[in-house]
């Protein structure tokens, strides 16, 4: 195992350790939803069993629009999460996302436990995992990330964008310069499709174009209110910084993103600090195809199992069901319809 190899291992080991703490989560800043209310609708007709939730991942029909997102890999606990996590995506058909891959460029050897996913997970979407830097770095960026995608037959590969984890980060390599183009010449050389995403710090709408137009097909929002990375960072370095609460909410983020979408074609995604079923209903309402998350499933599966992953799932989208119900809509696209509003119109 090569010197750096090791390195990764060992931080992707202490990120599991960390992400699990509630002193990971951001202190001042939310996701802000909490300024959104939903609009009650007496006369509806909304017969709440005929509600149903199935969506396309792009090629592939899942049973909820819900992604369980990358966590971490690189760390032997990390490849055990991420198979006990596939068996969750499996028993619920949604797409998961894998942790990084980018030990796999560096040594082969980790390769089976990746491969696993696909074994475990059947015909389930699965997305492949690099980050910015990596991609700034290789110097053969097509041949690398098609490694990747036939390394678990990836239904789409996710870029992680992460300028302000790699600021704090003891180890961080913040030099980004050059990224659009290597994006650029991805997408247009590669037919799997490419989605953008933040790791809780939030995509605004400038980069979100400037990424649509580099070809990608996929925006993550993964904003501000949950897991904040920055924290993380500092946490292990011991140090402090006025940077630790830096972040655009996820709220703000699908808002303004969700307006491209008269002029683009794209998934979006949100995630970032979703954690209760109004917060996911709320999503749906400001715009988003998919919602996804990453804590409170992998804190399930740690601390309890599979099943109780499974559960939590399920439960949100019965919840939704109701929130569909008391708002008069029959689908998802029915609650993007005005049924959202922010709370000062209520006064």
């Amino acid at each position: 195992m090569s010197d750096e190899s090791k390195i990764i291992s060992g931080r992707k080991g202490e990120h599991i350790k960390l992400s699990l703490s509630d002193d990971a989560d951001y202190d001042s800043v939310t996701n802000g939803f909490e300024n959104y209310q939903f609009v009650h609708h007496a006369a509806t007709e909304t017969v709440i069993d005929e509600i149903g939730f199935e969506a396309k991942f792009f090629s592939k029909k899942v049973d909820y629009p819900f992604i369980i997102s990358s966590m971490t890999g690189g760390a032997k606990e990390a490849n055990n999460i991420n198979e006990r996590l596939a068996e969750v995506a499996k028993a619920l058909n949604i797409p998961i996302g894998v942790g990084s891959q980018r030990r796999s460029l560096l040594d082969n050897k980790f390769d089976r436990s990746y491969k696993s996913l696909r074994r475990i997970g059947g015909a389930i979407p699965i997305l492949g995992n690099i980050g910015a830097a990596q991609i700034v770095k290789s110097k053969n960026i097509i041949d690398d990330i098609n490694y990747l995608i036939d390394l678990i037959e990836a239904d789409a590969m996710v870029i992680h964008l992460n300028p302000l984890q790699e600021l704090l980060q003891p180890e961080g390599e913040p030099n980004f310069k050059g990224l659009l183009k290597k994006i650029e010449k991805i997408t247009a050389k590669i037919k799997t499709p490419v989605i953008a995403k933040e790791v809780g710090a939030g995509i605004d709408p400038d980069s979100a174009v400037k990424l649509l137009e580099a070809g990608v097909k996929g925006i993550d929002v993964a904003g501000a209110g949950g897991t904040n990375w920055a924290k993380i960072e500092l946490m292990r370095s011991g140090n402090q910084s006025f940077l630790s609460e830096w972040g655009n909410p996820t709220s703000y983020c699908l808002r303004t993103i969700k307006k491209l979408k008269k002029n683009y074609k794209f998934v979006l995604i949100s995630s970032g600090g979703l954690r209760k079923s109004v917060d996911y209903a709320k999503s749906y309402a400001l715009g988003a195809d998919f919602t996804a998350a990453a804590k409170p499933i992998l804190k399930l599966v740690v601390e309890k199992d599979e099943l109780a992953a499974v559960d939590y799932i399920k439960n949100l989208f019965e919840d939704i069901k109701k929130i569909m119900y008391l708002t008069g809509c029959k689908n998802l696209s029915d609650l993007q319809k005005n049924k959202l509003i922010n709370k000062s119109e209520f006064h």
